[in-house]
């Protein structure tokens, strides 16, 4: 069974939607990467027009940019500290984009989108 990202059955005033058509395939989804802590796994999957993209499932480094010295490097991921995205991707240490993560620089905000760009990007958080 697919995910469908069609339109709702209801409109915004709670009327129900009556369809003229039948839900079509290129109205499906995936499941989310859900990015997690550990050793790297990333996958390759094809999208619509043969185009691709990678999912990072798990990741371990990030790409830390400093705009106060303008230099990027590669640095581990300690811990996810904060998801403004859920309180249960917190909980649960899913990193999306605008998760805040603990490294040995400090904390880093990722700028990147881990399950659909298949790198996780952060810029340090200065205090």
């Amino acid at each position: 069974m697919g995910r469908w990202q069609g339109h709702s059955k209801r409109l915004a005033s709670g009327a129900r939607y009556h369809y003229a058509r039948k839900k079509k395939i290129y109205e499906m989804g995936r499941p989310p990467a859900e990015t997690v802590i550990g050793p790297r796994k990333i996958k390759k999957v094809r999208t619509r027009g043969g185009n691709t993209k990678l999912k990072t499932y798990i990741a371990d480094v990030v790409n830390v940019s400093d705009p106060a010295t303008g230099k990027t490097q590669k640095v581990e991921i300690d811990e996810v500290e904060s998801n403004p995205a859920s309180t249960e991707y917190t909980r649960r240490k899913i990193i999306t984009k605008g998760a805040i993560l603990n490294t040995k620089m400090g904390k880093v905000r990722v700028t990147s989108r881990p399950g659909q760009d298949g790198v996780v990007n952060g810029i340090i958080i200065r205090d």
